[in-house]
């Protein structure tokens, strides 16, 4: 089995020493950068836009997993994949505002990756009809909103429902999962069929970055 990709958060981050941060997770061995972008009316809370996307990109040569937790992101895209995203991902739920195919393609037309994410309380039905056109899918572990919740293992039906359509089909799809990810849970999702591993307060709390990413690869 291919070693599970991992995509530190910013948003836990040390945003007082944010460019030297960056550097120790790249040094430590992160395959991504994962950027949450929260609005305040998708999620019930706010975090950072196109701006500071664009100063992390200044930093690194990682590639840039955009999670836009936020309404109406067809509207916002220009600006983020001006910004140096990667890799743009977007909600399913009928409180993100958009056409989701709409939305998917134009990311895919400005060559970016696109990906797609529901929430805890979304079946894996609502997704189904978009797998083809994904580059990656986000199952939250968590309620999206805030870093620190508990990891929802009910959620690893979804991820092997996933996996089992990617299997099926020899598809290139990266299952991504997101929320209380540690050394155990990331085990867990990987079992599941998980390849690509967000984790925050698990790598930036951690007195050695590099030992962390390794406990999450299971090493």
């Amino acid at each position: 089995m291919p070693s599970p990709l991992i995509a530190p958060s910013i948003l836990a981050a040390d945003f007082s020493h944010l460019a030297d941060e960056i550097r120790r997770v790249e040094t430590a061995g992160a395959n991504w950068l994962h950027l949450d972008i929260m609005d305040g009316h998708f999620v019930d809370n706010i975090s950072f836009g196109p701006a500071l996307v664009a100063a992390v990109r200044k930093q690194t040569t990682l590639p840039l997993d955009v999670h836009l937790m936020i309404e109406h992101p067809d509207h916002y895209l220009p600006r983020f994949i001006d910004a140096g995203a990667n890799l743009i991902t977007v909600h399913v739920e009928s409180e993100a505002r958009h056409d989701v195919t709409t939305t998917l393609r134009a990311i895919r037309a400005a060559h970016c990756r696109a990906g797609l994410s529901l929430n805890p309380a979304t079946p894996f039905e609502a997704v189904e009809p978009f797998l083809p056109e994904l580059d990656l899918l986000l199952v939250m572990t968590v309620h999206p909103g805030f870093g620190g919740q508990s990891f929802r293992p009910e959620m690893m039906e979804k991820v092997r429902r996933a996996r089992d359509w990617r299997n099926a089909r020899g598809a290139s799809l990266n299952i991504e999962v997101d929320g209380g990810i540690n050394a155990d849970t990331a085990r867990l999702a990987i079992d599941n069929g998980a390849n690509v591993l967000v984790a925050g307060t698990t790598i930036f709390r951690a007195p050695d970055y590099g030992d962390a990413i390794s406990r999450l690869r299971g090493f």
